[in-house]
């Protein structure tokens, strides 16, 4: 462990804060539930992340998923540069963006039809306003403990961010909109029928993460997936996948392509942009043909389909699509899995793919009120004594770990054996 120099980063944490709320633009940034100062970056490249001050750090956060080639991969500079001589943005249709919807359509066929938009929160406020326009129904299920970005209807009992700052909600939602959002927790489907048979009538779609990454990572059951199909397809309702965080992080075609269950709608961001702000949702053509100006359902965005994220795009699914790469990003995951699980600990490690969560906690994670039984303060301590060590890693217990194909196995085994000097430390 070496002491690092962050004098660079206190000062621009000093001057962030007189000009931006909690001095971050978006709140798990501020360090809240790990204590001390954010880093600021610099630059990255590959597996590693540099801050203000000039210290490298192996980076396991990759801009919260998006970054599964590492960071500034070859060729995407050029890609970019390419784009952006020929204009940054037109609020007009253009062919690139008609080529990165027809090889996302082709990568994950459940889209019959799709919408760019911006942001994964874009997506899903939007699918759930197709699916309530589509259906006629005012009530959607989520899961205790997901989240799906911060639309008004989406922030009751949600996880990641409003959960490590202890937000039950949010302040400014409206009653009458919270009213109409459902919880049930995760991997219960005697507790998600009891609810559709209660409001049989009354609701327009389930939306889950098919792998929860926002409570940490918590795996399906088997069956569970299937079992929400079946319960929709009883009642009448949507099924929504939020694939902003899976899409493209544990297969090709997404988790829907893991576990081969087929949603109604389908909302997908993060890699999808190649690291650019890019978003989608879609699914059946007959809902999709809802949506304005050929339904009733409105949505709409400027820089919907901006032309230097549909190059990143198209030029990111390319990539992923050659020989291999899931392959190599599922043995990264399972070296490191494996090597964590040997040091001990008293930890419970789940992954899927390439993202993975280290709960402190001995008991099995399963849903979030087992999730949230994990011992924040050790992890904490963990982070800070990994960070010191020159490993980045989310900083919240109820986030994911993320392996990019930059990393080496060296990267791998460097990293076990840093937390297991952080264990034993901390």
């Amino acid at each position: 462990m070496e002491t690092r120099e962050t004098s660079k980063s206190h000062a621009l944490w000093q001057r962030a804060r007189a000009v931006l709320p909690g001095g971050v633009n978006s709140p798990v940034r501020a360090f809240r539930a790990v204590g001390g100062e954010p880093l600021f970056y610099a630059r990255a490249r590959g597996s590693r992340i540099w801050d203000a001050d000039g210290n490298e750090y192996l980076d396991y956060v990759a801009s919260w998923g998006p970054c599964i080639l590492g960071h500034a991969p070859d060729g995407l500079a050029e890609v970019l540069h390419d784009a952006a001589t020929r204009g940054t943005t037109f609020g007009a249709p253009t062919e690139g963006e008609v080529r990165f919807a027809e090889a996302l359509q082709k990568a994950v066929p459940s889209l019959e039809k799709l919408r760019c938009v911006s942001s994964g929160t874009e997506a899903t406020m939007s699918a759930l306003r197709l699916a309530r326009g589509a259906t006629a129904r005012d009530k959607i299920i989520k899961i205790d403990g997901g989240y799906h970005g911060h639309a008004d209807c989406l922030l009751v009992a949600a996880g990641s961010g409003a959960a490590t700052l202890g937000i039950p909600g949010s302040a400014g939602v409206p009653a009458a909109v919270a009213r109409d959002t459902l919880t049930v927790p995760w991997n219960d489907l005697a507790a998600a029928r009891a609810v559709f048979a209660e409001h049989p009538r009354d609701i327009a779609a389930f939306i889950v993460e098919p792998v929860p990454g926002n409570m940490g990572v918590v795996v399906p059951a088997p069956g569970y997936l299937e079992g929400l199909r079946a319960l929709c397809d009883e009642f009448g309702a949507l099924l929504i996948f939020d694939e902003v965080i899976t899409g493209f992080r544990v297969a090709y075609g997404g988790a829907q392509a893991r576990y081969r269950v087929r949603p109604d709608l389908t909302c997908l961001g993060k890699i999808i942009g190649g690291g650019l702000p890019a978003a989608v949702y879609g699914g059946r053509a007959d809902l999709m043909d809802r949506v304005a100006p050929d339904g009733p359902v409105y949505q709409a965005g400027t820089l919907s389909g901006n032309p230097l994220a549909m190059a990143a795009g198209a030029w990111m699914l390319a990539t992923l699509a050659q020989p291999g790469v899931y392959e190599r990003l599922e043995a990264l995951g399972a070296r490191l899995e494996a090597g964590l699980r040997a040091l001990g600990g008293g930890v419970t490690i789940n992954r899927v793919g390439s993202m993975m969560t280290t709960f402190f906690t001995p008991e099995p994670v399963t849903d979030y009120t087992s999730a949230k039984r994990a011992d924040s303060g050790r992890y904490a301590r963990f982070f800070r004594a990994m960070l010191a060590r020159g490993i980045a890693l989310a900083p919240s217990q109820f986030e994911a770990a993320f392996v990019s194909l930059a990393h080496t196995d060296e990267d791998i085994d460097r990293t076990v054996a840093a937390a297991r000097e952080a264990l034993i430390s901390g």
